[in-house]
Formats: C-alpha cells, sequence, structure tokens
C-alpha cells in the first residue's frame, strides 16, 4: 500500500517529473525571459485546473499559469441536422432562463451545466444531439427545481396545447408515467 501524499504534495512531484521528460520545456517568466520554478500548485475543487504560483529565478517576479486539459470540438446536431459548436454559456442561459425569478443558486447551475459537459465529453463522441442535452438538463432541473423543469420542458419539448403541459405536470407529481425512462 503507497503512503497517502497530500494533492499540493503530489502536485509538486508531478510537477518535477514532468520537466525531467524529454521535449517538456521550462516555463519562461513574461517580464524576462528567463526560466522559472513552481513556488506553489494546487489542484481546484473539481480536479479540471491546476493553479500555479511561479518565480523567476532571474528578476524573481512572481506570476500565475493555469492548466488545464486541452479537449478538442464538441459537436450539436440540432433537430434539422445543422451542427453548431457546443457553447457551455449557451446551456447556462437556458437554465438561467427556466430559473428566473425563481430562488436557485446560480453557483447550483454552475455546476449543472458543468455536470452535463462532463457527461456529454464523457462519452467519447465528437458530435451530440441536442435532444441528449436537452434531456440532461430537463433531468437535472427536476431535481433542483419543480416549476424551472416545467418551464424547460415545455419550451424543450415544444408544448403546443395546455393538454400536453398538464400532462408533463402529472408526470412530475406522479401521477403519469415519464415516457424518457
Amino acid at each position: 500500500m503507497q503512503p497517502f501524499v497530500p494533492k499540493s504534495e503530489q502536485v509538486e512531484q508531478d510537477d518535477r517529473a514532468v520537466s525531467r521528460l524529454p521535449g517538456v520545456m521550462p516555463m519562461n517568466c513574461p517580464f524576462c525571459g528567463a526560466s522559472t520554478r513552481v513556488v506553489d500548485s494546487r489542484p481546484s475543487e473539481d480536479g479540471t485546473v491546476v493553479r500555479r504560483r511561479r518565480q523567476c529565478d532571474q528578476c524573481g517576479q512572481r506570476f500565475t499559469t493555469y492548466e488545464t486539459i486541452e479537449q478538442g470540438p464538441l459537436w450539436v446536431v440540432k433537430k434539422d441536422g445543422r451542427r453548431e459548436l457546443f457553447k457551455r454559456e449557451k446551456l447556462l442561459g437556458g437554465l438561467l432562463l427556466a430559473c428566473e425569478k425563481r430562488r436557485v443558486p446560480l453557483e447550483r447551475l454552475e455546476r449543472l451545466a458543468t455536470e452535463i459537459e462532463t457527461r456529454l465529453r464523457a462519452r467519447g463522441e465528437r458530435e451530440v444531439s441536442s435532444r441528449v442535452i436537452g434531456e440532461l438538463a430537463i433531468r437535472g432541473l427536476r431535481e433542483i427545481d419543480a416549476v424551472a423543469y416545467v418551464r424547460f420542458a415545455s419550451v424543450y419539448r415544444d408544448y403546443e396545447d395546455v393538454e400536453r403541459f398538464r400532462e408533463e405536470v402529472d408526470r412530475l407529481l406522479g401521477r403519469a408515467p415519464d415516457p424518457s425512462h
């Protein structure tokens, strides 16, 4: 069994190991161009970003860098067959609109948008149907706020009459089966 190593120490060990790899260039100082060293590394809470404080060996200036995984583009295939780049901001905008005048914290909607994007990228596909994104958003909103869920579902599922809207409310209240399951 390996000994426990705090995350910050592990990141520093990783920094040292990476700097010894062939072809890896050191980070140069943006002020004078000399080589720098890492004085502090911290992973983000969700583990997707590493924040590094660096100090120049020559001029002593300090600066911060952020390391993230480079991800390829994710394409959304719309109902009419058009394709557009996935934009997390657009998804978040739809969630915010559904939650307008509701007591839903912005942080919770940002977390939902991140969860949806993570699930989409975890599929390993370059294209995803807008239907999949909509269904993930509906499921997430259902857990967060019932009114926001019905608002989003009514627009996303394009209800054209009150009867379809009522059926969705019945499903929400457990009086009708959910067709998405």
